[in-house]
């Protein structure tokens, strides 16, 4: 008599966790980058790089005020 044999469904079950991981990150990095696009962290980059080069600047005064030039 011939066995019956039962399917294996392992193979399916990997293939399932692996889209599933693809479709979370995807939509984890969507979420992620959203606030890039309302234009607030140029503007915060844009007002850092104003105040390092004015504490550069007042820097270099003082020094030269120092040194008598």
């Amino acid at each position: 008599m011939a066995e019956e044999q039962e399917k294996d469904y392992f193979w399916f079950y990997i293939g399932g966790l692996i889209v599933a991981t693809i479709v979370l990150v995807l939509m984890l990095k969507a979420d992620e980058t959203k606030h890039l696009a309302s234009g607030v962290v140029a503007e915060q980059q844009k007002e850092t790089f104003t105040k390092i080069e004015k504490r550069h600047t007042s820097n270099n005064s003082s020094a030269e005020a120092i040194s008598g030039k």
